[in-house]
Parts: C-alpha cells; sequence; structure tokens
C-alpha cells in the first residue's frame, strides 16, 4: 500500500495545504514538513516574523485597575494575517494536524533564539464539544512542538473548561470577550503550581483576555509567573508597554 501511495503521489502533483497552489517537491525536502502536509513556496516565503522587539508585548490589549497580574506578558512573533490567516483556518476547519504540528515547530524555533524559558508549558484547553469535533485541540499540538524545543514539560492537564463558551472571534466587543471567558477555566486539584515559571500557550491572541484569564487560575494557585505564548495575533506594541 505503501508503495502504491508513493507511485500516486509521483504521478498527481502535489497541492499546498493552505492555498491550494502546486507545491514543489523541493520545497518539502527543504523544509521538512510532516506528515503529508505540502506547502508552495509562496506561502513559505509569506511566514516572516516581526522583529524582535516588537515579539513581547502585555497580554490584555485594554488593561484595566484592579488587574492581579497587570504585567503579565506575551509573546506574539506573527501578525494574524497572510498565511498565518489562511493556516489557522485550515487547522481549525479542514482539522489539518499535519499543519498545526508544523506552526508548532515554526514557534518552537523562534521561543528557542528569543531564550524564552519556563518550568512548564501549559496549553489553552478546548472545551469537550470542540475537541470532539475537531479531533484535536490545536493549542496543545502547538504546545508539544514548543515543548520540544524549549525542553520544557508541556502539562495539558492542569487546565480544565468548566463551561462551554463562544467562539471569541464571533464576539467583536471586548467587554463581552470578558464576559464571555471568565471563569471558564479551572485547575486540576492535582495539580500544585507554587514557585513555578508557567508559559501558556495558544494558536491567536486578539484581546488576550482567554491567555489572561487561564493566567489568573494559575497565579492563584501560586504560579512565579505566568506568560502568554501564541504563534500570532492581530496586536501592536504600544507606546506605553514597558518592552
Amino acid at each position: 500500500m505503501g508503495i502504491l501511495k508513493d507511485a500516486v503521489s509521483l504521478l498527481l502533483p502535489a497541492r499546498c495545504s493552505v492555498c491550494g497552489r502546486l507545491a514543489d517537491a523541493s520545497d518539502r525536502l527543504k523544509t521538512e514538513l510532516p506528515g503529508e502536509l505540502e506547502l508552495c513556496f509562496d506561502c513559505l516565503s509569506r511566514m516572516i516574523p516581526e522583529d524582535k522587539d516588537k515579539r513581547w508585548l502585555l497580554c490584555l490589549s485594554n488593561p484595566y485597575i484592579g488587574d492581579p497580574i497587570p504585567s503579565m506578558p506575551l509573546y506574539m512573533p506573527f501578525k494574524y494575517e497572510g498565511f498565518f490567516k489562511d493556516a489557522i483556518a485550515s487547522v481549525k476547519f479542514k482539522k489539518d494536524m499535519d499543519l498545526a504540528v508544523f506552526l508548532g515547530r515554526v514557534l518552537g524555533k523562534l521561543a528557542q533564539e528569543d531564550n524564552i524559558t519556563g518550568d512548564i508549558i501549559v496549553p489553552i484547553p478546548l472545551s469537550h464539544e470542540r475537541q470532539t469535533e475537531r479531533g484535536f485541540n490545536q493549542a496543545s499540538v502547538i504546545a508539544h512542538e514548543l515543548s520540544k524545543a524549549l525542553r520544557i514539560p508541556v502539562m495539558d492537564e492542569i487546565l480544565v473548561r468548566t463551561r462551554d463558551t463562544l467562539r471569541q472571534s464571533e464576539l467583536k466587543m471586548d467587554d463581552s470577550r470578558a464576559s464571555n471567558i471568565k471563569d471558564a477555566f479551572a485547575l486540576s486539584p492535582e495539580w500544585d503550581m507554587k514557585g513555578n515559571r508557567i508559559l501558556i500557550v495558544d494558536d491567536v491572541v486578539t484581546t488576550g483576555h482567554t491567555l489572561h484569564e487561564a493566567g489568573e487560575v494559575l497565579h492563584y494557585a501560586g504560579a512565579q509567573s505566568v506568560a502568554g505564548i501564541v504563534l500570532c495575533g492581530n496586536r501592536y506594541v504600544k507606546n506605553d508597554e514597558p518592552f
């Protein structure tokens, strides 16, 4: 069966998993793509990271008085546009797990180059309904690739969803996003976070409320520090942010 599959792949041109254009086999060899993932040269060339001094932001786009973790940082090396916007859509709606693995490796490489450190990596959990529908949690897939690059253990069981929420992308107002995700996470009772530096991982960030809500849970559980790590987002460094 494997020989037949290889023969068919030689006869039929490979299509890019993101844009659908013809993908050159030489590009696959250069990038060591996982599984059956194919990416064309055009998509690969659109993967341009932010300058190093623009990769760190405050987690919340609109900080508020009384925030228990007002200086929670966010690492975001790519903008949520072009290739990455299309790629995230393919991961979520075409259920492309190989693409999620690749994106995790890209994030891991940059995070390693930027000397990101911590004690535990915690992915944002999906609701049971969405994980069943998709078959995997893209944040967890990305987190496991980040874990390999940074040599920091990833723990999927630390955070649990306490209730289903609407998709944050469907909500336009900042207050609506905050209330939608409020109290949506809890710490599994068997875990002790005291003194640990936690890296909370998700695929995309907009307002930062999801990461911040998870960060609060871990902060109140005794974590020494919490930081958000995402692949991409539509955020910009503000002049008053201390980075």
